[in-house]
């Protein structure tokens, strides 16, 4: 069952001990995100979507490392203002959720949509770019490249695009080639290698002829040694693989009646554990809102 390989994959890189995965969605987004780190995102975006970037924005993301663990943090992902007037938005995702696509679809529409305030025309919107980088193969994109690109197309006659507004991309790691990287494909391989595993001997051959790679690198053995992302990253991991075990679970348990019920109790009762734990260490309630999705009034009770 895949959700066991991640399990185990993930207890695996734990039990190091030494660097942050950037596959963690909360190390992606500060490693990514965070102000300062334009041109390392610039360079990730570059080759996901093949082309030229002049300038990237990422002052729109909500800051997650703070100097005060009291301090308000929210979990987003991230977001980038690419060339001045278009928007891109990147999501690490760890776990299958099984509504992908819907999810990124969401992602795009309330972008764009955001964009138009009230009196302003139509021809003032512009391009949204959503990526998605799953650490899961997705079961519709099964038969396609690791790699894949989505636009609006008239079906019956030339295959027109409609219009370049939307656009996504969807790229899934464990499609990965085994093979050295080569071609156009060749930078974002190496990209999606670091992901993987940015200690690998290939990714330190890849940082001699890439600064920008080498800029995330020395930011994320920052991040490693830094007390309240470890302490974050390691309950947001704890949190993931709570629900993996459930699921893994229910799975054995087979098809039953009481399946969908005790896979929503299970996961209830791990999140306000986590919630538990988190409100002793002096976690604020908004923090922990977001960590375990509980409501405000269940987590006050705890």
């Amino acid at each position: 069952m895949q959700e066991n390989q991640i399990i185990k994959s993930t207890k695996d890189k734990k039990s190091k001990n030494s660097i942050l995965s950037p596959k963690l969605d909360v190390v992606f987004q500060i490693l990514f995100g965070e102000v300062g780190s334009e041109e390392i995102t610039k360079d990730l975006l570059s080759s996901i979507l093949d082309e030229q970037i002049n300038t990237v924005d990422l002052n729109q993301n909500i800051v997650l490392r703070r100097r005060n663990l009291k301090d308000k943090m929210g979990i987003v992902d991230v977001l980038a203002k690419i060339n001045d007037n278009e928007y891109c938005n990147i999501e690490m995702q760890i776990l299958d959720n099984r509504d992908n696509i819907k999810r990124i679809l969401y992602y795009w529409a309330r972008k764009y949509s955001t964009e138009l305030q009230k009196g302003i025309p139509y021809t003032n919107l512009k391009r949204t770019i959503c990526v998605l980088i799953a650490d899961f193969t997705i079961d519709i994109l099964e038969n396609l490249e690791f790699h894949t690109q989505w636009k609006i197309i008239e079906e019956k006659g030339r295959k027109t695009v409609l219009t370049d507004d939307l656009e996504l991309h969807i790229i899934e790691l464990t499609k990965m080639r085994k093979n050295k990287a080569t071609g156009k494909d060749e930078k974002l391989l190496e990209w999606l290698s670091f992901l993987n595993d940015p200690e690998s001997k290939e990714v330190t051959n890849y940082m001699k002829n890439n600064e920008s790679m080498k800029k995330a690198k020395e930011k994320l053995n920052t991040m490693s040694e830094d007390e309240r992302i470890r302490r974050l990253a390691e309950l947001r991991e704890k949190a993931i693989l709570d629900e993996l075990e459930v699921k893994a679970y229910n799975y054995k348990k087979g098809k039953s009646d009481g399946l969908e019920q005790g896979r929503v109790e299970g996961k209830l009762l791990k999140n306000k554990e986590i919630a538990k734990k988190m409100k002793e260490k002096g976690y604020l309630v908004e923090d922990i809102i977001e960590i375990t999705n509980l409501p405000k009034e269940e987590i006050e009770k705890l």
